[in-house]
């Protein structure tokens, strides 16, 4: 079957001045249909440590969409996804997976330590720059392809 096993491949970090308050995930996982999946998501006393984290998937062409917020699940999301949070590091965990949950997994959190208004993105080759965040906060985002 062509979708029985989904390789999980980490997107590329962003380097640089921002490097100090990365957020970083496993290189790689993989996991067949109606298995288990959990990705990681580790930070620091400032991000990951201090706030919760959102977890946003994106299916190949379309949107990112919530997933979890902490340990919450948004309305119309399925209870095969659960999220959990300790310490520096948080976690989505997807149980019996199906093909559809192929997507771009992304981890975010706000960083109490860097006053700045821009949000980091790590996707592909580039960081890229977006919506303003609140003064004295800066938001990190880290992505998995699963």
């Amino acid at each position: 079957m062509a979708w029985s096993l989904f390789f999980i491949t980490l997107l590329t970090l962003c380097s640089g001045s921002w490097a100090q308050s990365s957020l970083t995930q496993e290189a790689s996982l993989s996991a067949s249909v109606g298995q288990e999946v959990t990705l990681n998501c580790a930070g620091n006393d400032n991000n990951v440590g201090a706030y919760y984290v959102g977890w946003y998937q994106q299916v190949s062409g379309g949107a990112p969409k919530t997933v979890m917020l902490g340990t919450t699940r948004p309305s119309g999301i399925p209870d095969r996804f659960s999220g959990s949070h300790s310490g520096n590091k948080a976690s989505l965990i997807i149980s019996n997976l199906w093909p559809e949950d192929e997507a771009d997994y992304y981890c975010s959190t706000w960083d109490k330590g860097i006053n700045n208004y821009t949000v980091l993105q790590a996707h592909a080759d580039r960081c890229q720059k977006s919506a303003p965040v609140p003064h004295g906060h800066r938001e990190t985002v880290q992505g998995l392809r699963i």
